[in-house]
């Protein structure tokens, strides 16, 4: 990097912990000073040295029609026009609620937040209240957010610093464990706040022992998308419904990577599995903050002003992302989805190919529109162990640089999925594919 990207990380170092604002955009996994952005365009960004880098983060997910949309810039100049904040009920939320209850089976309401870590913990907290019962269980490797009771044994950011299941002596879940008997994934949280908390593999649906009546909920993401892109095999979706059913537990469907990412609706109109909750995020906002929780009505009236499980926040529904929002997803339509889809199975070959010609053993996963790689193993990746793993290598690191110096941005950690974006043409696409041969190359070379 040149002097710009240096001086403004040592600056953001001295009045930000560690320089970021979110441990995933550190550069701790991979090494190097992070890229400071002054600014994106479409599929590219562009850093404070004037350097421009097709962007495969995209936001995390959240930025599917590419950076500086100028729909989605109108919809804000005119949404800004009228005011930023009310406090109040607005159009905009009914408009946006309207179009995803629209879309989504098994969905008749939202309510709106303004995080994915938000749309979980109040997901959870719905299930608790609805239930009465207090256990709830998630999967290694699948990350809900930073609320104390799922941090543990989390992807993503989570994951990539080393800290997920820190306390329990292992990185390994072969068993469902149920805590306290290990520590929470982070520093600061009290075992207290996990002694409700049951890890299962991922892929595995729990044993009758363990999946009983007084689990009051199962949060999953039915793509796992922060341990790279992991797929649900066969029945493992289908056997959390019936499993659930069976004592009475309530399903969450964790889709702030991949509801209206995956498909014109979400992970569940593929799998055919409907949750008793959904949580949405990233794409719905248009790359300002919001999320929201949702479901069938019987249990969405369980929530304060109507029912006792009280939920709240002065920013939910804000008009500006509501706007941004309700911009993406009426240009979301089929053949929109169809084209994206096209894009991923077309790059997906290709980078699968620029890895193997180049000696590299590895293997590239996808599902939908999500698409992620693993290094050291050329067989399927289909749980947490297997996936860090692949990230133990030191693989990923090496091959990020020769990308990055070849102008292509990956994210700065082996745990999460490249989104490819409407804004991504076949051009740009291709010239990421250059350059991942020739990355591939010098990575195989010194290995």
């Amino acid at each position: 990097m040149n002097d710009l990207n240096d001086e403004w990380f040592a600056r953001a170092q001295r009045v930000i912990p560690g320089g970021v604002d979110s441990p995933v955009r550190s550069f701790s996994s991979v090494g190097g000073t992070p890229v400071t952005v002054d600014h994106g365009k479409g599929a590219y960004l562009y850093d404070v040295d004037g350097h421009r880098y097709v962007d495969m983060i995209q936001s995390y997910g959240a930025v599917i029609l590419g950076h500086a949309d100028p729909g989605i810039t109108s919809a804000l100049y005119d949404a800004v026009s009228k005011g930023t904040t009310f406090g109040t009920p607005t159009r905009g939320e009914v408009l946006l609620a309207e179009e995803i209850c629209a879309r989504v089976p098994g969905c008749d309401q939202v309510r709106f937040v303004s995080s994915g870590t938000e749309a979980a913990m109040s997901a959870i907290r719905l299930a608790r209240g609805v239930t009465g019962r207090d256990r709830m269980i998630k999967f290694a490797g699948c990350y809900h957010g930073h609320s104390d009771g799922l941090l543990a044994k989390s992807g993503s950011g989570v994951a990539t610093m080393g800290l997920s299941g820190s306390g329990s002596g292992s990185g390994s879940v072969t068993e469902a464990r149920y805590l306290p008997d290990s520590l929470p994934g982070s520093a600061g949280v009290p075992v207290a706040s996990v002694s409700d908390t049951i890890i299962c593999p991922y892929n595995q649906v729990p044993s009758r022992d363990v999946l009983d009546e007084k689990v009051a909920c199962v949060i999953v993401e039915p793509v796992a998308a922060n341990m790279g892109v992991v797929p649900p095999v066969p029945g493992f979706l289908q056997g959390l419904r019936t499993a659930c059913n069976a004592v009475g537990a309530l399903l969450i469907f964790d889709e702030v990577i991949t509801g209206f990412r995956v498909a014109y609706s979400n992970a569940s109109t593929i799998c055919g599995v409907i949750p008793d909750i959904y949580c949405f995020g990233k794409v719905i906002g248009g790359g300002l903050p919001l999320a929201a929780f949702g479901g069938r009505t019987e249990l969405l009236k369980q929530l304060a002003p109507v029912g006792p499980v009280y939920q709240a926040g002065t920013l939910s529904g804000n008009p500006l992302a509501t706007a941004a929002g309700l911009s993406v997803l009426n240009r979301l339509d089929e053949d929109a989805f169809a084209a994206l889809a096209g894009k991923v199975d077309s790059f997906v070959a290709g980078l699968q190919a620029a890895l193997s010609d180049a000696g590299l053993e590895a293997t590239v996963q996808h599902y939908g529109t999500l698409c992620s790689m693993f290094f050291g193993t050329s067989n399927a990746v289909s749980d947490y162990d297997a996936a860090s793993a692949s990230a133990a290598t030191g693989i990923y690191s090496k091959f990020f640089h020769h990308m990055l110096d070849g102008g292509v941005m990956l994210p700065p950690g082996p745990y999460e999925a490249l989104f490819v974006g409407l804004a991504h043409s076949d051009a740009d696409l291709d010239y990421v594919l250059e350059q991942a041969r020739t990355a591939a190359s010098k990575t195989a070379m010194h290995l």
